[in-house]
């Protein structure tokens, strides 16, 4: 299989199944209304009804926001410009990568959403693996088999994420940056050299991301109790597969920079109440959306790679569960167990 066969296979996989895509917007809209919820209520606190209502909700109003940050405990302390719109995106990567510190509570919305998706992967690869309806019963008896292999498989990300960025990353922009750079006298070449760090970072990071995908994958697509076994194999297989994983992974990370960059020419900034509102909360939702459908065409690509270079097309090595009716059903009617 082709990366552009695995690319095309998996966004037919992730477009077949449009409730899933949807399941996981919910999830992930569920997790973030605490915090908006929290939000909102400091800035009513504020605001109150005093006039800067007003002249707050007509556009941005820098003074009044850096008085409210001042003021402002939890969650609140990240109200600034840079949450409106495009920013917030870029906010985002400039806080990963320059390890920015956050509010504790945003750190455990973080842990809560990262503990969801560990439930749920299982139930997803497993979906996209077999091609075809696995319905509620097949998608959550597979996330709960597989979370817990996938909980063992956070603690070796955790470890790996660690080094990465407490270790390898203060290296990099610390110790060795200030070698690289301490005889240069233009700003521009210490610029470009911490630009090529990023770059190595960044590399360093998709190496990690891409040994864990396909480490997933395999758990799910040979059923795979081992997660030692599951890395090893991982392993393997990029590195006789290294370079269609790493272009197809390029392929799903173009496909990420599209909706990015469509989203940066059309992310209203901060507007009035009533409609403009309304549309700029539709277009932000818009936008996790495709970030999310992304994501999962990220493992479903994936996947195709793997199943059509291993010959595992179509297979899942896990036996398909019967699904019986309740006991109760059974003894009034007795209905035989029957197959979603």
């Amino acid at each position: 299989m082709t990366v552009f066969q695995a690319l095309r296979d998996g966004i037919r996989r992730v477009n077949s199944a449009p409730m899933l895509v949807l399941g996981v917007w919910m999830m992930t809209l569920l997790v973030s209304v605490p915090l908006t919820v929290g939000m909102g209520g400091e800035l009513e606190a504020h605001l109150d009804a005093s006039l800067e209502a007003d002249a707050a909700a007509s556009g941005v109003n820098h003074d009044w926001m850096q008085e409210f940050r001042g003021q402002a405990s939890g969650v609140g302390t990240t109200f600034s410009p840079a949450v409106i719109g495009f920013g917030a995106s870029l906010d985002n990567v400039n806080a990963l990568v320059d390890q920015e510190r956050r509010p504790l509570l945003i750190v455990w919305a973080v842990v809560l959403y990262l503990a969801v998706w560990t439930f749920v992967a299982g139930g997803v690869i497993d979906r996209y693996a077999r091609d075809r309806k696995t319905h509620v019963q097949g998608f959550l008896w597979a996330s709960g088999v597989y979370a817990v292999r996938f909980l063992r498989l956070g603690v070796v990300a955790v470890v790996a994420y660690g080094l990465l960025f407490r270790v390898l990353h203060p290296w990099m922009f610390g110790t060795l940056f200030r070698g690289l750079t301490r005889e240069l006298t233009a700003e521009r070449s210490a610029f470009f050299v911490r630009l090529a760090l990023y770059g190595f970072f960044a590399l360093a990071l998709a190496a990690c991301n891409l040994a864990l995908d396909y480490a997933k994958v395999r758990t799910v697509v040979e059923d795979r109790r081992s997660i030692l076994g599951a890395l090893t194999g991982s392993v393997r297989f990029l590195r006789r597969n290294g370079g269609a994983a790493a272009a197809l992974y390029l392929a799903d990370a173009a496909l990420f920079a599209a909706v990015l960059a469509v989203y940066a020419a059309v992310a209203p900034g901060a507007g009035s109440t009533g409609w403009s509102m309304w549309l700029g909360f539709a277009i932000g939702q818009l936008y996790v959306l495709a970030r999310l459908w992304v994501k999962l065409v990220f493992w479903a690509s994936e996947t195709a790679l793997f199943q059509g270079r291993l010959a595992h097309a179509g297979y899942v090595a896990a036996a398909r569960p019967i699904w019986p009716d309740s006991p109760a059903v059974e003894a009034l009617g007795g209905f035989t167990p029957r197959t979603p």
